[in-house]
């Protein structure tokens, strides 16, 4: 195995130009996003300087307590993202169903693959945790965002024919089978066209970040086909989870619709 390739500063900076290039291009096609491109990556530089500080620490001094500190502050900030990125306003009922879904779905998922799958001793250790946490919460945050935002468009463009099937006698879950099925399938798009171009399109960066830094790349390819499908089981399985409490909070206890209560 290799040394790894280290970086100096003067290299690290060199590959600033390409935001210089960015901004150049906005500016010329009169794009205004200049201070909004120089923000982004004046806070994508500091969080990651920090964050990485941050990581030498938990890896010197490994602690569950730490580690169940950083996951649960993870999770926080996903679901408040969630809320944040949903273009519809939402009701406290709903809020809950986003957060219990993205609790219990991440967790089961980041627990399951972290011991079974993994089998990682002690299994708080934060070099794998914390990494695979964050891969596994992030794609998680993506799709429960697509559908919360697509089963609330699906029920507002839907609305005539969900009443028309429950006067028609179909229960709550019938009525709603359809735009269910649509923003689940929504949902997880983003996450199944990432696996059909892997490989052949673009090498994932967990994968790209191991082959640099000298590990063997059939070793690279295992870990990330087996976190790949962690993501795939913690996206699904959080996002339907919403979708199967979502959707009957559209309904009162009468079996009828109730849009404009929900969207309070």
């Amino acid at each position: 195995m290799e040394n790894v390739m280290d970086l100096a500063f003067w290299q690290l900076s060199a590959a600033y130009i390409f935001i210089l290039i960015l901004i150049v291009i906005v500016r010329v096609r009169g794009i205004p996003r200049e201070k909004e491109i120089l923000l982004a990556t004046a806070r994508m530089s500091l969080q990651l300087i920090l964050v990485g500080y941050l990581l030498v620490y938990l890896f010197d001094n490994p602690s569950p307590f730490y580690t169940l500190l950083i996951i649960a502050s993870m999770q926080i900030f996903a679901i408040y993202n969630v809320y944040k990125r949903t273009k519809h306003p939402l009701g406290a009922a709903m809020k809950k169903h986003i957060a219990f879904a993205m609790a219990i779905g991440i967790l089961t998922s980041l627990f399951f693959f972290i011991l079974v799958v993994l089998n990682v001793t002690p299994w708080y250790e934060p070099r794998y945790f914390i990494p695979i946490a964050g891969m596994i919460i992030g794609n998680s945050m993506t799709g429960v965002s697509l559908g919360v935002n697509n089963l609330i468009s699906g029920f507002t463009a839907n609305k005539a024919q969900i009443e028309g099937a429950l006067m028609l006698g179909a229960t709550p879950k019938q009525a709603a089978k359809k735009v269910v099925n649509q923003a689940f399938d929504a949902a997880m798009l983003p996450t199944i066209n990432s696996m059909v171009g892997m490989g052949i399109i673009f090498l994932p960066g967990m994968m790209t970040g191991q082959i640099l830094s000298g590990t063997s790349p059939i070793l690279a390819v295992e870990y990330q086909i087996a976190i790949m499908l962690g993501i795939v089981g913690s996206v699904s399985l959080t996002v339907i989870l919403y979708l199967q409490l979502a959707y009957k909070s559209f309904f009162n206890e009468r079996l009828q619709l109730v849009m404009k209560e929900k969207m309070k």
